[in-house]
Formats: structure tokens, C-alpha cells, sequence
């Protein structure tokens, strides 16, 4: 693979990147809680390197050729969105608020993450409709190895992205408690129309 071919790749994938969707919206739930965008945006690129790897072993294209596994993934995937949605919602975050509890809760964070991304099925389709296209069969190493680097630059742009979005929420919020309320509540309402629109899209597809 060439130098362009990295960058053209690149250029593609922070495209996807910069749009705001579910991980945008954890992210920023992340950083009214305080301490928990670390673990947050670890979760969220685990999520995204599970992804890639799937589809490097070829495991991809296999569920995406058999629509039930397809259909399970957006089912599960939908529902969870709906319910992490529905509390961010009705139980919006405040600045440093539980702070006492989050000490034991970096992992449930790291969890949520993986959640958000490993079960949204957008994520494993747009990494199966992108990595095969810049993959050079004529390259001296393997497919599955340039899917993986590739893979990596993505998750690379990710974790840069969610890191800004969620110290920014942090940073800009953290002095404006009902701003904090109300932008956590559209966080919400942005993973319950994300969930609906899969659920959606499964039932008329």
C-alpha cells in the first residue's frame, strides 16, 4: 500500500469520524460525569478494534451474507442503544455528580463503551463496506494485515475525536449545571433516534 493510499483511507474515515452519533453522545455523557472519559473512550475504540478484526478474518463477510446474524446484531445493538438512551434521557448528568461512585465504576464505563460500539451495527458494516476497498491484493503483505493497520489509523482518529469531544463537554459544561442537564438529555434523545432508526431500517429492510 502506498502513502496516498493511507491518506485517502484516512481522509474517508474522519469523515465518518467527525459526525456526531452514538459514540459522540457517550462520549459527551462520559465528560459530565468527570473522571470517566479514559475509560470511556477505551471502551468505545475496543468496540471499534473488535470490529476491525472481524472483518480482517474474513468473519464479516460471513455474518453479513447470513441476515439473521445481521438481524440479531441490529436488534441487540438497537435495544441497548434505546436503553443506555432512555436513562441518559430521563436521568440526565450533571457536572461531578456521584462522584463518591466513581471509583468502582471506571470498568462499567470501559463496558458501556465496548456496548455502544462493538453492538452498533453501522460500525462493523462501515469498517466491512471500507477496509476490503483499500486493501491492495498486489501488496507484499496479506489483506487481513493492511485491513488491521487500517483499522488501527481508524480507531487511532477516533480515540482523538472522542477524547476532544468528551474533556471539551467536560471542560465547557462543568460550571453550567443545567446546560450540562440539557445537553445530556439531547445525548439521550440522540441514542434513542439512532435506536429507533435501526430498528427501523431492520423491520422495513
Amino acid at each position: 500500500m502506498t502513502l496516498s493510499m493511507f491518506v485517502a483511507f484516512w481522509a474517508v474515515s474522519i469523515l465518518f469520524v467527525i459526525t456526531p452519533g452514538a459514540d459522540w453522545a457517550y462520549a459527551i455523557s462520559a465528560g459530565l460525569k468527570g473522571r470517566v472519559v479514559m475509560p470511556a473512550v477505551a471502551g468505545l475504540l475496543s468496540g471499534h478494534l473488535i470490529a476491525t478484526l472481524v472483518v480482517a478474518a474474513g468473519v464479516g463477510t460471513l455474518v453479513a451474507n447470513h441476515p439473521l446474524a445481521l438481524s440479531v446484531l441490529t436488534i441487540a445493538g438497537a435495544g441497548y442503544l434505546l436503553w443506555l438512551g432512555f436513562n441518559m434521557f430521563v436521568y440526565p448528568a450533571t457536572p461531578h455528580a456521584d462522584r463518591s461512585q466513581l471509583t468502582g465504576s471506571w470498568q462499567r464505563w470501559a463496558l458501556k463503551g465496548l456496548c455502544v460500539s462493538g453492538l452498533n451495527p453501522k460500525v462493523f458494516l462501515l469498517f466491512l463496506a471500507l477496509l476490503p476497498q483499500f486493501a491492495d491484493a498486489a501488496a507484499p503483505w496479506p489483506v487481513p494485515m493492511q485491513m488491521i493497520v487500517l483499522g488501527l489509523i481508524h480507531t487511532f482518529s477516533c480515540g482523538v475525536i472522542y477524547l476532544l469531544v468528551g474533556l471539551g463537554s467536560q471542560v465547557v459544561l462543568r460550571t453550567r449545571p443545567t446546560a450540562a442537564q440539557w445537553v445530556s438529555r439531547c445525548s439521550g434523545a440522540a441514542m434513542i433516534i439512532i435506536a429507533i432508526a435501526l430498528l427501523a431500517g431492520q423491520m422495513l429492510g
